[in-house]
């Protein structure tokens, strides 16, 4: 039997000797299949078609098994099945529009699977005509937009997503997917717009439509004028942005609480003591089982928002009550038990109850507070490539957050105080912080912790240089920003000076290593540069007179890494080869450092000399070097407080088409509208009728 006919919808065998019934749906798709006209001797063919269940696998293989010449036979035939489907999306009859949107659905996806090799061109042919393609397409954009826009049923809103996902994704490279020109032609957009600021469509369908904007907005972006891109930018109506705000925040929130219910559950019973017993053994595994898998797609949304929609970035700041989402929904989602963690959207009730009432004990949160907490989390672990580029996208965002004036005014703003709990990878030397001992401060210490995080933590043999260079990078951004606004944060600031010292010392350690892949004098020159940014302009955003004191005890107590670090750079700026000019930059930065050193060295041993004290306490070295900087002297450096503004071409490019390439694969795999359970659909329109 072929892999069709074991498809066919077989019904049962009459006896042995004759051949097992078809269901009559599947006898009218082989009669489409054949070269006659099926409506030729049947005037009522497609009324009756769309009556019937649809059978999607026996469609969908059945456009597979089509040869070249077959192709050109039953073009016409294939044709018409568009052209009535389109049609049937009109109808008042429900079950004629449900089963017409998932038969499109199998037209796009079988032709698109058997012609992977054709062009676009070929492929719109085949499926509508070319010479009757613009109109087909703009009526069945039409179409879909009056079902979005419409008052009818959710589940029918429901399906026009699912089959707007399946057309954006069919091909693994969006931009090759030449029918996507009709849906910039004839957009879909404010359909969109309006799913996401009405409050009940977007709890039951924001999830869908925010994906599928942030897809859409890819389509040859770099190609073309992308008229998605175009209209995003410019939105700034407040319920339609906060809408959008609201469904990245709750799949994130929903994101992080399974996380969180996860890592309670490896922490507690019997395998917590089984740990405690053995040492750290079992740590491997635990890491692994809460190693889950991320949700792009809802950070491409975020990304673009925040990339392209200035108004979007008061979104980020909006306060609102921090809830616990049930752990069992009051509307479940059916979900196997082998679905991701992260890839589903949040349940409906959490959708639909955005406003709650404040109860004064309660902590406030907002979308920016829920991203840093779900970064801390992808940020982690970056041993694969998804969480990899996770991680990389969560740094760009916080990278155009940082460079965004508005952004740094919340982020600063004393009168918006929050305790943000982030994630901290387990590590040996070092207790689990205890949630009630976070303070409440300024966002911005949040996401000065969440940089200090990641660089203490990803000093390893597969360095992850890109992100340290974002990292960085942000840090010295945000504090341009309060070398500016003269902000003087009360922050930990020697937690990030030792964490900046300890990534010299692992460069050192690992040069040859590391410089047979990177440029490590690129990051060091970065790294040096925050120092020299605290050093010439400390006094204006560092909280207290003690705080720069502090600063320059950490230099010179770690003086034996910049010592080290000088003889490095000297050695390869002196000598011949790639990294002459990178290393000789490093020469350059480290003036004001090594002055720092060389004036407060001789005065730390000469007090101590003169004390008769062996060694001397950190007050006493503090005392030394408040005393000696009179005569200090150091250079002024230019551009400290200058920076590269972000650009996401042609520098990110090639990330986001990659990424692109993934998240469309992933939704691909995710949209199967057999999931939407076509009996479930038909029975609810069964009643309507």
């Amino acid at each position: 039997m072929s892999q069709v006919e074991k498809k066919a919808g077989l019904l049962r065998r009459t006896s042995s000797s004759k051949k097992p019934l078809k269901e009559k749906v599947v006898l009218m798709y082989d009669e489409i299949f054949a070269k006659e006209d099926p409506a030729k001797n049947n005037a009522r063919f497609w009324d009756e078609l769309f009556l019937m269940k649809v059978n999607l696998e026996y469609l969908e293989s059945k456009l597979e098994s089509v040869d070249g010449e077959e192709v050109q036979r039953i073009q016409d035939n294939i044709n018409s099945l568009f052209h009535h489907c389109v049609q049937a999306l009109g109808e008042e009859h429900q079950i004629k529009v449900v089963n017409a949107l998932q038969t499109l659905c199998a037209l796009f996806r079988g032709v698109h699977q058997k012609n992977k090799s054709a062009s676009g061109f070929d492929i719109i042919n085949m499926l509508m005509g070319f010479d009757k393609a613009e109109q087909r397409m703009k009526d069945l954009m039409e179409r879909l937009d009056s079902l979005l826009c419409g008052d009818g049923s959710e589940s029918l809103k429901s399906l026009c997503l699912k089959l707007l996902l399946c057309l954006v994704t069919v091909t693994d490279n969006i931009s090759q997917n030449t029918i996507l020109e009709y849906v910039m032609i004839n957009s879909i957009f404010e359909a969109i717009l309006q799913i996401l600021s009405d409050v009940s469509s977007r709890g039951q369908h924001g999830y869908d439509a925010v994906v599928l904007l942030a897809l859409l907005v890819n389509y040859r972006k770099y190609e073309s004028v992308n008229p998605y891109i175009v209209k995003l930018s410019i939105v700034d109506d407040e319920p339609t942005l906060d809408g959008m705000g609201m469904v990245v925040h709750q799949a994130l929130t929903e994101y992080n609480r399974q996380y969180k219910d996860k890592e309670e559950e490896n922490q507690g019973g019997f395998f917590s003591t089984l740990t405690s017993m053995v040492g750290s053994m079992f740590i491997a595994d635990a890491d692994e089982k809460l190693s889950v898998q991320t949700n792009e797609a809802i950070l491409l949304a975020l990304y673009e928002a925040v990339h392209l929609n200035r108004n979007f970035i008061t979104v980020l700041a909006q306060s609102h009550p921090e809830i616990d989402i049930p752990t069992t929904p009051t509307t479940p989602t059916p979900t196997t038990p082998t679905t991701p963690l992260g890839t589903t959207p949040p349940s409906l009730d959490m959708m639909n109850n955005p406003e709650l009432p404040l109860d004064p004990n309660l902590q406030t949160s907002n979308l920016l507070i829920t991203f840093l907490k779900y970064a801390s989390i992808v940020m982690q672990d970056t041993k694969d490539e998804h969480r990899l580029n996770s991680a990389r996208l969560c740094l760009i965002i916080l990278t155009c957050i940082a460079e965004d004036q508005y952004a740094d005014a919340f982020l600063h703003d004393d009168n918006m105080n929050f305790r943000v709990n982030l994630h901290r990878m387990p590590m040996r030397h070092r207790k689990k912080a205890v949630d009630k001992n976070i303070p409440s401060r300024p966002l911005v210490c949040a996401v000065l912790d969440l940089m200090v995080e990641f660089i203490v933590t990803h000093m390893m043999k597969d360095f992850p240089m890109d992100l340290y260079l974002r990292c960085v990078q942000i840090i010295h951004k945000l504090l341009c920003y309060q070398k500016k606004c003269r902000i003087r944060l009360h922050y930990t600031w020697r937690e990030l000076w030792s964490a900046l010292i300890n990534l010299l010392k692992f460069l050192l350690s690992n040069e040859t290593t590391l410089l047979a892949k990177h440029n490590i004098f690129h990051l060091a020159l970065l790294v040096v540069n925050l120092f020299n940014m605290f050093i010439t302009y400390g006094d204006t955003f560092l909280p207290t007179s003690n705080s720069y004191d502090e600063l320059y005890y950490e230099i010179v107590r770690m003086h034996q890494v910049f010592d080290n670090l000088y003889c490095m750079v000297l050695r390869v700026s002196t000598n011949t080869g790639q990294w002459k000019e990178a290393a000789s930059k490093v020469t350059h930065a480290l003036v004001n450092v090594r002055a720092i050193i060389n004036h407060f060295n001789p005065k730390i041993e000469s007090y101590a000399a003169v004390n008769h004290i062996s060694q001397l306490s950190e007050e006493q070295v503090l005392e030394v070097v408040r005393s000696n900087y009179d005569t200090l002297t150091l250079k002024l450096q230019d551009g400290l407080d200058q920076f590269e503004r972000y650009s996401e071409q042609p520098k990110e490019a090639a990330f986001f088409k990659e990424l692109v390439r993934s998240i469309s694969l992933n939704v691909r795999k995710n949209v199967s509208l057999n999931t939407l359970s076509q009996d479930v659909l038909l029975k609810e329109f069964s009643t309507i009728s």
